[in-house]
């Protein structure tokens, strides 16, 4: 009997032997994907996020864990992250690390759990303008329900109400400092009591301890450097600023002979353009292709005539850059804003320096013929004055005189003289000369 147990005992010993290494390795296996979210929230954050929960995808990643630092930030970008959490098949952890104001409330309020560390905050969600200003009511309006609904969509059944008190002044809560004309900001002991939060940790290890995943592999993935340079150009204050140099660097190139700084400075500032559009996922190949036909339709402009080329191409350029942005609105307002500053500044060139900077010299005449460059309308000849010539043809009352060889246009002082008749040149003013019949007998044949 001893025996046996024994027997049995080396058995499930040896087969433990076997198993601890594969159920450590299956542990192992396990991965977790840290992804931050950190600063301004913009259309290169939501690339970046894209591409990230691509790759906790293709990894076999257990859950995606976005670690939230941020001030907020824009809401059509936060809307895009928003529809990209939702859609995601993995489990997806908000973990507030310091904080999550404005729009990074509400990408938190759709993950499917929250966490937030002891010194967190959460809340103050009003939705504002680009100078600093409370939304029209159809925006705030619209950003409300946005995020009661975030609230209420969540499995955890979260209070729309403490939601919208973060969105909206007028809520009332003055148990969590909410007064009228406050924004809700819950600190992590009050976003656990109403249960928008999961619970409070010390630490990232203690999250992945509390969640289950404390022998997982974390996989954290970082901006790249594109994708950073994305974020400050898709920044909607960044946008008018790089068309606006863009535009100016054309006009002072046209001013420039050849291809100089203000060209190059066009070129680059619409490059960057372009490329941060694209590597944020905003623009597709066929806005460029499409600016690169407008810029070829306007170069093709100096050799064609009408101008139909030069507007057609315009006009296409400009549609490329309102295609690259996901704001129509925006683009279309930075647009305009460029414009402007490219007309201000040529018309300051052509006031200051039109005579000192080459301007295309077949599109615009920049020499005059005035009187300070030696130019006359014409001469006045007041050496005529009481010369005696013969008509050449008859004056009615104008015609023509001839006088030491020389055929002169002349006028009568009305009457009508016949042609062979001798007459007095009796007054010069610029072009108009005026003669008068000569009445001294012997004088006319």
């Amino acid at each position: 009997m001893r025996k046996m147990i024994g027997s049995v005992l080396l058995f499930i010993l040896f087969v433990s032997m076997f198993a601890l290494p594969f159920a450590a390795t299956d542990a192992a296996s396990q991965k977790v994907y840290k992804v931050p979210i950190e600063k301004e929230i913009g259309k290169g954050t939501y690339a970046f996020l894209q591409r990230s929960f691509s790759e906790a995808k293709e990894a076999g990643a257990e859950a995606i864990i976005l670690e939230i630092d941020t001030p907020g930030g824009f809401v059509d970008a936060a809307w895009q992250i928003a529809k990209l959490m939702d859609e995601t098949e993995l489990p997806v952890i908000a973990y507030v690390n310091n904080r999550a104001i404005s729009a990074g409330a509400f990408i938190a309020l759709h993950a499917d759990d929250i966490y937030m560390s002891k010194n967190a905050t959460m809340g103050a969600s009003q939705v504002i303008d680009s100078a600093g200003n409370a939304a029209a009511d159809k925006a705030h309006s619209s950003w409300r329900a946005d995020m009661k609904s975030a609230a209420e969509s969540s499995s955890h059944e979260r209070d729309p109400e403490i939601a919208d008190a973060m969105a909206d002044r007028s809520i009332n809560l003055p148990k969590y400092r909410a007064g009228v004309g406050e924004l809700l900001t819950l600190t992590a002991r009050e976003a656990e009591e109403v249960g928008y939060s999961e619970g409070t940790v010390a630490s990232f290890k203690e999250l992945l301890q509390v969640t289950g995943y404390e022998n997982a592999e974390v996989i954290s993935t970082n901006k790249t450097f594109a994708e950073g340079l994305a974020s400050i150009i898709t920044n909607p204050v960044v946008v008018p600023i790089l068309l606006s140099i863009a535009s100016l660097g054309l006009v002072l190139e046209l001013y420039s002979p050849g291809f100089g700084v203000p060209g190059t400075m066009s070129l680059i500032a619409f490059v960057l353009f372009f490329y941060g559009h694209l590597v944020a996922g905003l623009a597709g190949y066929e806005t460029i292709i499409l600016f690169v036909i407008g810029a070829i339709l306007v170069v093709a402009e100096f050799f064609l005539p009408h101008g139909i080329a030069g507007t057609i191409g315009s006009l296409a350029i400009i549609g490329s850059i309102i295609m690259a942005g996901g704001n129509p609105i925006l683009m279309a307002t930075s647009v305009l804003i460029a414009i402007v500053i490219a007309i201000t500044g040529m018309v300051i060139i052509m006031k200051f320096f039109g005579k000192k900077l080459h301007l295309l010299n077949k599109v615009v005449l920049m020499d005059s013929t005035d009187t300070e460059s030696g130019y006359v309308s014409n001469v006045n000849r007041v050496e005529l004055l009481g010369r005696i010539a013969k008509t050449s043809t008859a004056l009615r009352p104008a015609g023509a005189i001839e006088l030491d060889g020389e055929r002169i246009d002349v006028v009568s002082e009305g009457s009508y003289i016949e042609k062979g008749i001798r007459v007095t040149i009796v007054k010069v003013e610029g072009s108009r000369i005026v003669v008068r019949e000569s009445v001294e007998k012997g004088e006319n044949e």
